[in-house]
Order: C-alpha cells, then sequence, then structure tokens
C-alpha cells in the first residue's frame, strides 16, 4: 500500500570497483536490464527509482526492476497538485505488482507560506516564481529522501529534451551528495518505449490517450499536437532551456533551481 517513510542516513559509501566501474563509463556498453541487474546487485535496498506516474518511461523501468528485484523499491514525490489520474495509476500499479509506493510530501509550512504570499498560481508570473514552486513541491522533498539512500533510477532520455542530451547511463550524483544516479533508458527513443509498455502491458497514467506524453503537476502540463516535442505540453509559456524543475540539474546559486 501506498505509504509516507521517514528518511535515515544509511551511511554506505561506494566501493573502489563500483567507483571505476562508473568513471571508466563501463555502463554506456549495457543495456537497460544489464544495468538494472548491476545496480540492483550492488545497492538495493538502499536503490530506489524516482517514478511521476505521469510518464511511460517511469513505468517501464518499475516494470523491469521488479522482474529482477520484486522487492525493489519506488518512490513518488506528492506536489499536492498532482492530477486525480495519476492518483489512480499509483493504486492500480500497487494492485498489478503488489508494490508499496513510498510517497513523499512537501514540508507543509514551507508550502502553505509560499501560497500566502504569492498565491495558488505564482509559477505564470515568473520563470522565478516557478522554479520556487517546484524547489518546495519536489526538490527539497527529494533532496530529504535521496539523503537516505546510495543510489536512485531515473527515467532521463537523451532525446526528451536540450538540457538531457549528454545524459550518461550512470553518473556519480553531486548534486545529492554523491550517491549513484542510474538513468539506464538514457539512449532510448520514445518509440523504445512505447514498444516496452506494448509488449509487457504496463500501465500507464489516462491522460496519454488524451495527448499527455508527460504529465506533471495538473496546472503545468497539458496535451500536445501531433509533432510536438514530446515535453512541449510541461511548463509550455517558457523557453525550452529553463523547462526543468530542478531535479536533474544543478543548481546555480543556493536557493535556486534551474
Amino acid at each position: 500500500m501506498a505509504m509516507a517513510v521517514p528518511v535515515q542516513k544509511t551511511g554506505k559509501t561506494l566501493n573502489p570497483e563500483v567507483l571505476h566501474f562508473i568513471q571508466d563509463r563501463k555502463p554506456e556498453s549495457l543495456n537497460a536490464e544489464e544495468i538494472l541487474t548491476w545496480a540492483i546487485k550492488n545497492f538495493h535496498p538502499s536503490l530506489a527509482l524516482s517514478c511521476s506516474f505521469g510518464a511511460r518511461e517511469g513505468l517501464v523501468l518499475l516494470d523491469l526492476m521488479h522482474r529482477i528485484e520484486p522487492s525493489s523499491r519506488v518512490f513518488v514525490l506528492d506536489t499536492g497538485r498532482l492530477p486525480q489520474p495519476t492518483y489512480d495509476l499509483i493504486d492500480r500499479v500497487r494492485d498489478r505488482y503488489g508494490k508499496t509506493v513510498e510517497v513523499i510530501f512537501p514540508r507543509a509550512a514551507e508550502v502553505e507560506a509560499m501560497v500566502r504570499d504569492k498565491g495558488f498560481n505564482l509559477f505564470f508570473e515568473s520563470v522565478a516564481n516557478r522554479q520556487l514552486c517546484c524547489r518546495l513541491r519536489k526538490v527539497e522533498p527529494l533532496n530529504r529522501y535521496l539523503a537516505g539512500m546510495d543510489a536512485w533510477v531515473t527515467g532521463l532520455r537523451r532525446d526528451q529534451n536540450l538540457t538531457r542530451a549528454d545524459t550518461p547511463k550512470v553518473e556519480i550524483d553531486a548534486q545529492h551528495g554523491g550517491i549513484v544516479k542510474v538513468n539506464p533508458i538514457a539512449d532510448w527513443t520514445q518509440d523504445d518505449v512505447q514498444d516496452y509498455v506494448s509488449a509487457h502491458d504496463v500501465p500507464t497514467n489516462r491522460l496519454h490517450l488524451e495527448g499527455y506524453p508527460s504529465v506533471g503537476c495538473a496546472p503545468c502540463s497539458r496535451a500536445i499536437g501531433r509533432g510536438d516535442d514530446p515535453r512541449a505540453g510541461r511548463w509550455w509559456w517558457e523557453s525550452p532551456e529553463t523547462r526543468e524543475c530542478g531535479i536533474h540539474v544543478e543548481e546555480e546559486e543556493a536557493g535556486s533551481g534551474i
């Protein structure tokens, strides 16, 4: 069942063999299943998949990891602004896989202060406001959760947008204390993702059928047209160079997720 979980520091550190494996870029020659098998062998249970339940990539990885290790962990950041179909999907996944979904919430007092000061829809007013909202609702809760982990898995792909073009399959995540960040499908295309979903009947967000290839918070996601960039429906009022919540990019300065 879905649950909120406390965060505790594990204290585990990388061994030289793992470090050399990453630094020598050996993961680049491996496929997604091989990378996940390696990651689970070396880091489980202090390894978790970050799944938004709003993109097919995360569900593909959840399915792959479950096939390798049924007790593999998955978490979701509940920002408080997710659309109902996303919550419905979380419950479907829980029932389908018999898996606990670890639900991470933002700090209520910080969100309350932000909304009191800037309003519910501050993100439409400026990039700085949108980044503030993302930071309090997503980046800070993620940082808090990852402080207790040794590695995490993401669904980043190189062809998703400009900011992800150089994504490695495995990297040392300096932004989160030097833990390992695993991006097993970095070299997959959108067609590869859909082929896996179809072949394994992977549950997905029903908003995909309404033209949403990527679903985040309800106010910040919309359907796109045929031929549009798959990320065009996220923060569509901004330029492509700023369409990140801050989770997968370094912060330029303290308190400013870029």
